[in-house]
């Protein structure tokens, strides 16, 4: 049968496949949709997409369908700002609708369907811009590209966790920190691609979009075929699970995700990260306004507020924003892989414990340091409280493998990231109404965050509430043993392609390490270097703080 390479028989690793090949092949995968969080590096120049150098307004009494569909006036970054309310609802939407479907399938074929959307999705998007129609944008890269991000992203996790049973949280921190990277990597990329097509009559959006998507779409293949599915029964050699006696949050049974919209803990644990996400992406929505607002003239050593800065002045401290927001991005990025992996030796529980009180005290601390003038405490805080927010999206999908079990619990993160897409409205809402709406009142710009950081800091306390009342799932929830059979079945489960291989222990053994090490370091080497590299540039734009 045509396309028989995508199925899940195909992807069962033999003896002498090295487990440490499945993270960079994930990494491969996020670093390209995490571009999401970048697209914003296209929002300036496409307001400007037929006028070159400055907009063409539309008609004063143009209305909303005839600015979308017009082709003689450029478009107004609020229309393209609804890219990122695309990206992210459709994220969390197709997670929980494909969820199931691709823990029966398996990680390739979800990651070559990912490819097919987030690629033909930027495709699609380029001809919008070359016919100036935003629709076809909205459709490509915000629907059909909003699709193979929930896709990619959910794409690997059941699979990292059945290869590291011992590492976890260690494991999906890796993938995930890859999502948040997207962005160091596309967004300079993207800045060069443009200014290598620009020309008198092109700002050089479209040309971009094609070599993006052509660069992604082999990034995105070499990671879908490099995944592989353990053998089930699996385990490392050496390893014994933990005993539910000694550690009653890991269970070693299995709950369907057709049962978890019933279960008190998942709706425990979709508050939890609701609420965390909610506090840290109102921060990220802010960072860059907030510390040229609170610190004015005090970032250029100078004692006047922001309102009384010369354009040059405010130019300067602009830069210095910038940096900013660069060094809270390293800070997002690490701390899905440090936060994941300090999560497999104190708990994923006590893990969000810290992430609730912590950040309780580090929300708080931010009117008082502004007021009192400390510059290194507040980005300190920031930085921290960012750590946090990158932390919980890495640690989630541990957790919830130990509540419910590994066999679903790709199909499960994706319902959990319904809490993200709820998230992504909540938080910059509260922050941008309050902001608003102290402003109307005539406060201060330098104070009219401090109400929001105590609503923020309000919400931790919530998340942490819920968190405490994380119990483990009761026993009338697993599958019966019957149940997983069949589950198994369905999902291509079984010792290798060919049901009439059994693969006895020794072969077992030699599963997940060995193989050719000079294969694993070219593998980690492909996802490194980019990301490497823009951590490199992201490190020069924010050592302007240091200056």
């Amino acid at each position: 049968m045509a396309f028989d390479f995508l199925q899940k028989e195909r992807t069962i690793a033999g003896a002498g496949f090295n487990r440490w090949l499945v993270p960079p092949a994930a990494l491969a995968i996020h670093l390209c949709i995490g571009m999401a969080y970048g697209f914003s590096v296209f929002w300036l120049p496409l307001s400007r997409a037929l006028g070159i150098k400055d907009p063409i307004a539309c008609a004063k009494d143009a209305g909303f369908f005839e600015q979308m569909l017009s082709t003689s006036c450029d478009w107004k970054i609020s229309m393209l700002g609804w890219m990122y309310t695309m990206f992210f609802v459709l994220l969390g939407v197709s997670a929980a609708i494909w969820g199931g479907w691709l823990e029966r399938v398996g990680p390739r074929k979800a990651g070559f369907v990912a490819a097919l959307c987030w690629c033909g999705g930027l495709l699609i998007s380029a001809f919008g811009v070359y016919t100036h129609q935003i629709w076809l944008m909205w459709i490509g890269s915000g629907v059909i590209g909003g699709i193979g991000l929930g896709l990619g992203y959910i794409s690997p996790v059941s699979t990292l966790i059945k290869w590291f049973p011992d590492r976890r949280g260690m494991a999906t921190g890796m993938a995930i920190m890859g999502f948040g990277g997207g962005a160091l990597v596309g967004t300079p990329l993207a800045d060069k691609l443009m200014r290598h097509f620009a020309t008198a009559t092109s700002v050089g959006v479209w040309e971009t979009f094609v070599a993006m998507a052509a660069i992604y779409f082999v990034f995105m293949m070499a990671g879908a075929f490099g995944y592989r599915v353990p053998p089930s029964g699996w385990k490392p050699a050496g390893w014994t699970p933990p005993e539910a006696k000694n550690n009653a949050m890991i269970t070693q049974q299995h709950v369907h995700v057709s049962k978890v919209w019933g279960i008190p803990q998942f709706w425990l644990v979709w508050l939890v990260l609701c609420l965390n996400v909610s506090a840290g992406i109102g921060v990220i929505g802010i960072a860059s306004p907030m510390l040229q607002e609170v610190f004015g003239g005090h970032l250029l050593g100078v004692n006047v507020k922001f309102g009384d800065l010369s354009m040059e002045q405010k130019t300067a401290i602009a830069a210095i924003a910038a940096g900013f927001t660069g060094l809270i991005s390293l800070f997002n990025i690490g701390g899905r892989f440090v936060w994941a992996t300090c999560s497999d030796f104190v708990g994923r529980k006590m893990t969000y414990v810290i992430f609730f009180v912590l950040g309780f005290i580090l929300y708080v601390s931010l009117p008082w340091s502004a007021q009192s003038g400390s510059i290194a405490l507040f980005v300190g805080a920031v930085c921290l409280i960012l750590s946090m927010y990158g932390g919980g999206f890495a640690t989630v999908p541990a957790y919830l493998a130990d509540l419910f079990g590994s066999q679903m619990v790709g199909a499960i993160h994706g319902r959990l990231l319904t809490a993200w897409a709820t998230a992504g409205i909540l938080g910059p809402v509260v922050v941008n109404y309050m902001r608003e709406y102290q402003l109307s009142l005539g406060m201060p710009r330098e104070s009219v965050y401090n109400t929001t950081m105590y609503i923020l800091a309000g919400m931790l306390v919530l998340g942490l509430i819920c968190n405490l009342l994380v119990r483990p799932v009761a026993a009338k929830h697993f599958m019966t043993p019957e149940e997983l059979a069949i589950e198994k079945k369905l999902a291509h489960e079984k010792s290798s392609g060919d049901d009439s291989v059994v693969l006895d222990g020794a072969a077992m053994d030699r599963i997940g390490s060995g193989g050719n090490p000079v294969i694993v370091i070219a593998a980690w080497l492909a996802v490194g270097i980019p990301l490497v590299w823009g951590i490199s540039l992201t490190l020069q734009k924010a050592s302007v703080l240091f200056k």
